[in-house]
């Protein structure tokens, strides 16, 4: 069997050592403007686009993605600027995963800002958090009775107004305006069953494309 070039650029939402215990692939760090175009160069059947830069350089255009479409290569995406740019593109034919991505198809979010988060450039780790992974555990909280719907609106409001680089739970729960028990419940709820929802997404693009691979 034929064994398929695969390239996938992740990194905060899910590390490469992390991912290629699921499948084996060339690993390359959060996508930039021109990484889609050198990959082609290398004749890729598969390209996963997970992470991406939004602010400090050019983010990953959507002619070279259309290029690689063209060729017919296979481009997924999810979690992160995969799920933004899967929403934008996949009447052109890439494939979208996960939640993020169906919020951003729905049109429930459509910043980046809510998906934009800080790394540590060498280990790739995340040093804030998402504000749509922040608001799916607020709403898990929501829906387990936790909270209240104003102060689930309250939380996000005070997510919202805290600049991405700086957003974590830590700051938010420090500053919204709902009663200190009720933040101390939250917090130890978080605590116990908080969710990325961005790395439960990137792990589905990579376990779709494993799905893919074996075909």
């Amino acid at each position: 069997m034929h064994s398929k070039k695969i390239i996938i650029f992740t990194g905060p939402s899910l590390h490469p050592d992390e991912a290629s215990k699921i499948l084996d692939a060339d690993y390359r760090p959060p996508i930039k403007r021109g990484d889609v175009t050198t990959a082609l160069n290398e004749n890729p059947d598969i390209i996963g686009i997970i992470d991406g830069v939004f602010h400090q350089t050019p983010a990953v255009s959507h002619r070279e993605i259309l290029d690689a479409l063209k060729k017919g290569v296979i481009v997924v995406g999810g979690a992160s600027m995969g799920a933004l740019r899967a929403s934008e593109l996949d009447d052109f034919g890439m494939v979208g995963i996960g939640y993020v991505y169906k919020q951003y198809k729905e049109g429930f979010i459509e910043s980046d800002d809510d998906v934009a988060i800080v790394m540590d450039p060498i280990t790739l780790k995340q040093i804030s958090d998402s504000l749509v992974s922040m608001e799916y555990s607020f709403k898990t909280a929501l829906n387990n009775g936790l909270i209240s719907k104003s102060e689930f609106k309250k939380l996000i409001h005070t997510a919202k107004s805290i600049f991405y680089p700086k957003r974590n739970y830590n700051l938010v729960l420090s500053n919204v305006d709902i009663d200190p028990q009720k933040v101390a419940e939250l917090k130890e709820f978080l605590d116990e069953h908080g969710i990325d929802i961005k790395r439960n997404d990137a792990i589905d693009v990579v376990k779709y494309i494993k799905s893919l691979n074996s075909l």
